[in-house]
């Protein structure tokens, strides 16, 4: 499928233009209305999209700007939490928490002795 960016539309424009004050050219079977109707309605949706594209774009960094702040408030509970000692019942939680941060180390290869 062909993409138009700004130089395609631009191209896309002045064919249509062409093709309108010289449709003696034109093979029958092409129909210019076909091509009008295709040009306004990309026209007419192109704006919607450049819209909807800025408001993905916000949306996306509100996203990662709330995970972030959740994150960082659950690192401080945890933080919390681990650093208290009076609070009976939470060591399984804290565990189970922590294994959040457990990094599985990677087995060495054993060593084969020469012979």
């Amino acid at each position: 499928m062909l993409k138009m960016g700004d130089k395609s539309r631009a191209f896309v424009s002045k064919a249509l233009e062409v093709a309108t004050q010289n449709p003696n050219f034109l093979p029958r079977s092409f129909d210019l209305e076909e091509m009008r109707r295709d040009l306004a309605l990309f026209e007419a949706l192109y704006p919607v999209l450049l819209s909807l594209t800025q408001l993905q774009e916000l949306v996306d960094d509100t996203c990662i700007a709330s995970a972030s702040e959740a994150y960082a408030a659950a690192l401080a509970v945890y933080s919390y939490a681990k650093a208290s000692g009076d609070v009976t019942g939470l060591d399984a939680v804290i565990d189970e928490m922590g294994r959040r941060f457990n990094r599985r180390s990677k087995k060495k290869q054993p060593e084969t002795a020469a012979s």
